[in-house]
């Protein structure tokens, strides 16, 4: 059963430029996808995201997480690749609101063959559901 959604921006480092609209769905209390789509240098950009592990950090309202996806950027040149997450998130008690921070290396695979670990990104999201 799907619980808590979120959508919002991502800023920072993504598939097809520097902006996308970031989106969260829950699968179960401790999985989630986690998805942006970005539109820039000449093409859409697209991740898809299983957050595995989702779990309390410290004080309520921290949490922590870990993932892995697909990447896939349809412009010139088209561009698969595989990446990591690891980030941790705050979501505000008395507003429905989470902000978060995550690391995403990533693996290219297609045209060329990379490895990137230079990729951050600051995540602003609107909680739809509780």
């Amino acid at each position: 059963m799907t619980q808590a959604q979120e959508i919002g921006v991502r800023l920072g480092d993504v598939t097809g430029g520097n902006v996308a609209v970031d989106g969260v769905f829950s699968t179960s209390e401790f999985s989630r996808i986690h998805a942006d789509v970005s539109f820039g240098n000449g093409g859409l950009g697209v991740d898809a995201l299983w957050d595995f592990i989702y779990k309390p950090l410290g004080e309520d309202g921290f949490n922590w997480y870990a993932g892995v996806g697909p990447t896939v950027f349809l412009g010139d040149p088209f561009i698969l690749a595989a990446a990591g997450e690891l980030g941790i998130e705050y979501r505000f008690a008395e507003a429905p609101v989470s902000l978060s921070v995550d690391w995403r290396p990533t693996l290219t695979l297609v045209e060329t063959t990379d490895m990137f670990f230079d990729r951050f990104g600051f995540n602003i999201r609107y909680i739809i559901n509780r």
